[in-house]
């Protein structure tokens, strides 16, 4: 039997060595295709579509890759297409992609935009829709994925990866649940900045320099997400041997628990949720 190890190999090779397209080659895009490009994947195997001239030029000058003005010839036989382009650019996008792609693995990192509406305008169930977040522009992103029915083990693994050029990954099991992962990892990053503001303004106002407060904030979220990612322990345990009875810790908890900042945060979560269901509701129709 032939060994695992030199199969999964054989795969890899494989898989990158198919040519991949791009609708959009903004940030998101550049993450990825940069990713691959470090995987092995050859410049030459990657297709962007970008009407923008700066964003090819930047496309250009960073990979080497040409990006084209519009949808091609050029896109035929590409195995995967990643569409990184705004919800409400997704539809009329769509359009003169389809003829060219009968064949392809979609993978959709628009936000918003149901499977179903992809779905029918590209003309097949092999569509991925996921949900990634900013950190993966530096590969520390966290990505929620989720397959349509025709989407077979071997596009997972596909397009497992692509999304690990990003960070981390995930797979849910019901689309509703990607409303979810939008607001909580995907908007999670703009929470982490609010609180690195706050903490910032703090430590400012108690007199230290702003430089002195935000690097000191910054490396404390770095690190106690370092620590709970390296735990095994829940957070409201990491939390308790932080905070002693009557101490500093314990009195700017209070103050939180007593403004109810908890219950407040999760109200806000739960309105990122609500509008990325509205967001789908809005981009996704015919």
């Amino acid at each position: 039997m032939q060994d695992f190890a030199v199969w999964v190999r054989q795969q890899k090779e494989h898989h990158m060595s198919e040519r991949i397209a791009f609708i959009g080659g903004g940030n998101m895009a550049s993450a990825i295709i940069g990713g691959l490009i470090k995987r092995g994947l050859p410049a030459g195997q990657i297709e962007v579509v970008e009407p923008f001239p700066e964003a090819q030029q930047a496309l250009q000058d960073k990979f080497g890759i040409t990006a084209h003005a519009q949808a091609g010839d050029f896109l035929a036989g590409v195995s995967m297409v990643v569409w990184a382009v705004k919800p409400q650019t997704f539809k009329e996008a769509a359009a003169p992609v389809r003829a060219h792609t009968p064949s392809a693995l979609h993978l959709s990192v628009a936000a918003g935009i149901p499977s179903d509406s992809i779905a029918r305008w590209l003309g097949t169930d092999r569509v991925v829709r996921s949900m990634p977040n900013t950190p993966a522009l530096i590969g520390m992103g966290i990505t929620g994925l989720f397959p349509r029915p025709g989407v077979t083990s071997d596009d997972r693994r596909r397009v497992e990866e692509v999304a690990a050029t990003m960070g981390e990954f995930l797979w849910v099991e019901r689309e509703a649940q990607i409303d979810a992962v939008t607001a909580l990892s995907g908007s999670g990053p703009a929470y982490v900045f609010y609180f690195l503001e706050a903490m910032t303004d703090a430590g400012a106002g108690m007199g230290l320099t702003r430089e002195q407060a935000y690097k000191l904030a910054v490396q404390t979220f770095r690190g106690a997400s370092a620590l709970a990612h390296a735990s095994a322990e829940p957070p409201e345990i990491l939390r308790q041997r932080v905070t002693s009875k009557g101490g500093t810790t314990h009195a700017a908890l209070t103050s939180l628990e007593d403004h109810q900042v908890k219950p407040l945060f999760v109200q806000a979560m739960q309105a990122a949720q609500h509008r990325a269901r509205e967001l789908g509701e809005e981009f996704g129709r015919d």
